[in-house]
């Protein structure tokens, strides 16, 4: 299971299985990071496996949706290319919390996304439509084979900064009122 990713630029990057962090725990930075970069995305799962897969056709390719964030070490960034590759492989970054919405809920008007660090927003949204996901996975599956399980995540804001050394702050966020992301981030 891959999380294949339009990045905000729209380039597709695949952050591997070990990124991934379903069950909200906390987050402990690895020494060398000092500062952390979030990034929140719109992500579903893939259904169906396929490439080149046209945005008309892609609704057939997943089953459920959610949003979910993701982290970068800043660290790592500073370093080019080499470090964006590196920055996304870092383990447990990858946010995208369960359960899963279906997908007759896209779109629908008072779903809103909302984020917060410390009791504080730092990001909000409405609800997207189904075609924002169909998009995303016409565009990646033009470089990679999506296979069943497979998470297609559209960021939704280029990496924003986050929290640095020796900050400890609690992440949660929600969507249609119900509390989807919570944890800490440790430094």
């Amino acid at each position: 299971m891959n999380i294949v990713l339009l990045t905000a630029q729209g380039n597709t990057v695949v952050r591997p299985d070990t990124t991934w962090e379903r069950d909200n725990e906390d987050f402990y930075a690895p020494e060398f990071v000092g500062e952390l970069l979030y990034s929140p995305v719109l992500f579903a799962r893939v259904s169906k496996p396929g490439r080149s897969i046209g945005e008309k056709f892609a609704s057939r390719y997943f089953d459920a949706y959610n949003y979910g964030v993701l982290l970068y070490s800043a660290d790592l960034l500073a370093k080019g290319e080499q470090g964006y590759a590196c920055a996304s492989c870092l383990d447990h970054t990858s946010f995208l919390p369960f359960p899963l919405y279906n997908p007759v809920t896209l779109g629908q008007e008072g779903n809103e996304f909302e984020l917060q660090k410390d009791g504080k927003q730092i990001f909000s949204c409405r609800a997207h439509s189904k075609s924002d996901i169909e998009r995303a996975i016409a565009e990646v599956s033009k470089y990679c084979y999506l296979r069943i399980g497979d998470m297609v995540a559209l960021e939704l804001a280029a990496p924003s900064p986050l929290g640095a050394r020796p900050e400890t702050m609690e992440i949660k966020g929600t969507y249609c009122g119900n509390e989807t992301i919570d944890f800490k981030l440790i430094f």
